[in-house]
């Protein structure tokens, strides 16, 4: 199902059934007061199947949402992103900190993220990571990093002895689309290193080894629309100065490279 928040996609994306979610878009972006996500997991989440295609990374804290629908009594969240989010601190439901959310739910044995490449891992700011969150970063953005850093010539093999410790395990899988390289795909967040190919082939390898029950991708480019004036502020702040950027466009290199992963992640 495509959950049509911010028109990031073409309404008629893949032949996803769409469901219109407009209204929820402004209020939700970024991130949102807690009686505004109830409401939206009350309405809107826990009727969605286990597969959806969402808008801009700036919703990605609604896969904390999804996560609460998952049917398992155990499963591991897999995660394919530029950044862990994994800041502890307010608000309670972002897009820079859903990971949180996902670790209060009894059911979710790990949290691992892979690609990650941004200044999270920094010092200052890794001070306020949940240290729950597993994190493969790239080496060649972080050369002397603490993590558990791969590079684009091992994190194959790698990734392959990590799916293995899944196996008969089930799993949830959510991708956003910025942890692909700037000819991937266009976002609304720094690029990462992986191809398309590779998140696919990724999704391959866990599915040879474990049960995929879920998952969702997210992390398309829309321009942003903001419900208060306070989340516009800390959204602008929060967001690196990007160039312009040209909607059609980018639902064309979006939508190239969806049709790699939404059958990786489906089938």
């Amino acid at each position: 199902m495509y959950l049509d928040l911010d028109q990031a996609w073409e309404p008629g994306v893949f032949g996803l059934e769409r469901l219109d979610a407009l209204a929820w878009g402004p209020r939700l972006r970024c991130f949102a007061p807690p009686d505004t996500m109830e409401a939206f997991i009350r309405e809107v989440a826990q009727d969605l199947p286990p597969f959806v295609l969402y808008g801009s990374g700036d919703f990605h804290h609604l896969t904390g949402a999804f996560l609460r629908k998952v049917r398992s009594p155990a499963f591991n969240l897999i995660a394919f992103d530029n950044h862990p989010d994994w800041d502890i601190r307010p608000p309670r439901w972002a897009c820079g900190g859903w990971m949180n959310r996902a670790l209060e739910l009894p059911q979710v044995r790990r949290a691992i993220v892979w690609g990650c490449g941004n200044f999270e891992l920094n010092w200052p700011a890794r001070m306020f990571g949940n240290r729950r969150v597993e994190v493969h970063a790239w080496a060649e953005r972080y050369p002397h990093s603490r993590f558990d850093c791969v590079t684009r010539d091992d994190w194959r093999p790698r990734f392959e002895e990590f799916a293995e410790t899944l196996r008969g395990q089930d799993v949830y899988v959510t991708v956003d689309m910025d942890c692909l390289r700037d000819e991937d795909a266009v976002t609304n967040w720094e690029s990462g290193l992986f191809t398309c190919g590779d998140v696919a082939w990724a999704i391959g390898r866990l599915r040879s080894c474990a049960n995929v029950i879920g998952g969702d991708i997210c992390g398309a480019y829309s321009p942003p629309i903001y419900e208060r004036r306070l989340q516009r502020f800390a959204a602008e702040w929060d967001h690196p100065k990007m160039p312009s950027r040209d909607l059609p466009r980018a639902r064309v290199i979006n939508t190239a490279s969806l049709q790699t992963l939404w059958p990786a992640l489906i089938s």
